[in-house]
């Protein structure tokens, strides 16, 4: 068994794999006639999601054309994982029941590549019957400016250059997309789909960001201009589906299937991927339903069409109360308990009374339902399907970076809720303590007084500065030092000891500084 067109030929051999029920090289051949869709981002989530929508689309019959598929940053991902094996993947959807369902996707109709394959790409560009480009290049891809503000040189460069030979990626597809206004004038769908908050709108304050400058700076007319800004949508999406590395085990049981020549590799840019994908089976996506030139029927195949607002609010509801607060808060407490796996941290009584705590009686009394998911069954699927799942080789470790820069969505859009409703923050218990964990969990000892090391974090220098001379095992060393980070509006989105949450995180705090096994003793003590 081997992934090429030639194999497939032979579905005996397949058995146990759902094969695409269409010819691939024919629906290739119209693809290449008549394209429909481009995606950039060659990645993980694109295969198990994105490509597998196209296949369900093409199998019902509302579909003859798939995908083609660019990647803008790491070449190897097409020339090492996309040809050789016909432009196929296989997708493995993992089970929480231990199942595996695997399948072979054959919708990416063609694979480029923007460094060697440029002028392909503006082929496809000038095509009329191109009507959306999607997106999964991370939220970096959208950058224009560096943390101060200011445009990357090389940005700065494209736009003295002009769209003509620009070489950093956003410049390129403004470029483009002027190519296709000159060529046919028609209208395009720009759609990130990337697991970020107003995606489409950091996409399009990039791209027009850069129009912007070249109009002034008289590299484009102003009709150029205009099309951008009239015939160029940028729809908002929310997208859900934990997709982890290629897994080991998956990878044995392919091999052992008799399939060859599929396991993972590195790139040069160090990228870690394989022939196959592996993911969970829940997954989301919610597009805002702005398309000027029409679009494939993608609400046939699960994807939820609708508005800004209830984009929006579906995001706000997954980040501020449904997914990632839970998240954060048992990674610093797994950390501190000695966990290196999210699955087995949903073997821990006190770590799960504390994100059911937090999601269903603390969180779901302020969330604002989106209407097309339910917020209390989004909770319900995390909690009993997602997080548990053992092939989900999720770290805490992984989920604990960056937390400086995600509690003030996570856990502060609450806050503000509970502030704003008149609630009572004396009523929060789980919220705080998820906190105050954060905060201990700063100090680089576990509950068992053993040093560990804390995730990356741009603030990490800064917040145990701000911690200095606070010893665990010493309740009596704090003085105080956690008041200039509580009042941070910076970090919380509030000043927490302005509105009187302040005291109840540093009770908790002090009460984990007690000796070993204070953090649990503590989680226990509030959760009751």
């Amino acid at each position: 068994m081997k992934l090429n067109l030639e194999s497939l030929k032979n579905a005996e051999q397949w058995k146990g794999y759902h094969l695409p029920a269409y010819d691939p090289a024919v629906i290739a051949e119209n693809t290449r006639n008549k394209p429909q869709w481009l995606h950039f981002g060659a990645g993980n989530i694109f295969r198990v999601f994105p490509a597998v929508l196209c296949q369900r689309l093409i199998e019902m019959g509302e579909m003859d054309t798939g995908i083609i598929c660019c990647e803008s940053y790491d070449d190897e991902v097409v020339t090492r994982c996309f040809r050789p094996y016909d432009n196929l993947s296989i997708a493995v959807v993992l089970g929480a029941d231990g199942s595996l369902e695997k399948e072979v996707v054959g919708s990416m109709a063609e694979s480029l590549t923007m460094k060697y394959d440029y002028e392909r790409i503006a082929q496809v560009f000038e095509s009329p019957s191109l009507q959306m480009v999607s997106f999964t290049i991370t939220e970096k891809g959208y950058a224009i400016r560096n943390a101060a503000q200011e445009l990357l040189p090389a940005v700065a460069a494209d736009l003295e250059a002009g769209p003509e030979g620009c070489k950093t990626f956003m410049a390129q597809l403004a470029a483009l997309c002027l190519r296709r206004y000159h060529a046919c004038g028609e209208a395009l769908a720009l759609v990130s789909m990337d697991n970020c908050s107003h995606n489409g709108e950091k996409l399009q304050n990039a791209v027009l960001g850069i129009a912007k400058a070249w109009k002034l700076g008289g590299k484009i007319t102003e009709k150029d201009y205009e099309y951008l800004t009239t015939k160029i949508s940028f729809p908002w999406s929310m997208i859900d589906k934990i997709t982890p590395r290629p897994n080991e085990s998956v990878e044995k049981q392919l091999i052992a299937d008799g399939l060859e020549d599929i396991s993972p590799f590195v790139t040069s840019k160090n990228t870690y991927t394989a022939a196959f994908v592996n993911a969970e089976k829940p997954q989301y996506l919610v597009i805002e339903d702005l398309f000027l030139n029409g679009r494939p029927p993608l609400e046939k195949a699960g994807v939820y069409l609708t508005d800004r607002d209830t984009v929006n609010c579906t995001e706000r509801m997954k980040v501020t109360t449904c997914l990632n607060p839970l998240h954060t808060a048992m990674s610093v407490y797994g950390c501190m308990l000695g966990y290196t796996l999210i699955s087995k941290e949903m073997e821990d009584e006190d770590i799960v009374r504390l994100i059911k705590t937090l999601g269903y009686q603390e969180g779901l009394p302020v969330v604002v339902s989106p209407k097309i998911l339910d917020p209390k069954s989004f909770i319900d699927e995390v909690v009993e399907q997602r997080f548990p799942n053992p092939f989900m080789p999720d770290a805490p470790q992984r989920i604990a970076t960056d937390t400086s820069q995600k509690v003030g969505i996570r856990f502060g859009e609450t806050i503000k809720s509970y502030v704003a409703e008149k609630r009572d923050l004396d009523s929060l218990n789980a919220l705080p303590l998820a906190i105050a964990g954060w905060l201990r969990y700063l100090l680089a000892v576990d509950d068992e007084l053993n040093p560990i090391e804390v995730s990356s974090d741009p603030m990490k220098d800064e917040l145990q500065a701000a911690l200095a001379g606070i010893t665990v095992g010493k309740p009596e060393t704090y003085q105080g030092q956690l008041r200039s980070i509580l009042s941070n509006e910076a970090i919380f989105g509030s000043d927490l000891v302005k509105i009187g949450l302040a005291e109840k995180i540093e009770r908790m705090f002090v009460d984990e500084l007690a000796g070993a096994g204070a953090v649990r003793a503590a989680l226990r003590k509030y959760l009751q």
